[in-house]
């Protein structure tokens, strides 16, 4: 089991981790009825995207000597209306290393190899930009 999910009421739950037992609070957002007082669902889905990337060029680097501490990815997430459901993910990397042209399109391609990337389904728009430092 990787997870147990309990419904709290008002809209809300609590997903606890069974290896580490670390806790998420979940919120229905404030535009589907909910407080909106913690990442939503669909909040999750798109945060795991950015999460995953980063975590698979994280990997990546490491073997190619390249520390990446300090790289950041802000996050948008899209909804439609009709079926509700995400519509596209914007994720704007901001690598913060001097990298030469070839490492950084090594780790762009990575990025895109990551598990959650390819399980999202073709119909989600991603729109992926990296910012480099000048190197």
């Amino acid at each position: 089991m990787t997870s147990k999910v309990t419904y709290l009421g008002e809209l809300r739950t609590s997903s606890i981790h069974i290896q580490s037992g670390i806790e998420i609070i979940s919120d229905a957002p404030l535009d589907n009825q909910g407080k909106g007082e913690a990442f939503s669902p669909t909040d999750t889905v798109a945060n795991a995207l950015a999460s995953c990337m980063m975590t698979v060029m994280g990997i990546k680097a490491r073997d190619l000597g390249i520390d990446m501490t300090g790289a950041i990815a802000s996050v948008t997430k899209i909804m439609n209306a009709e079926p509700r459901r995400i519509g596209a993910i914007e994720i704007s990397f901001e690598m913060n290393i001097a990298i030469d042209q070839k490492n950084r399109t090594i780790l762009e391609r990575t990025a895109m190899t990551c598990p959650v990337f390819l399980s999202l389904n073709t119909e989600i728009e991603k729109r992926i930009t990296f910012y480099w430092e000048v190197g």
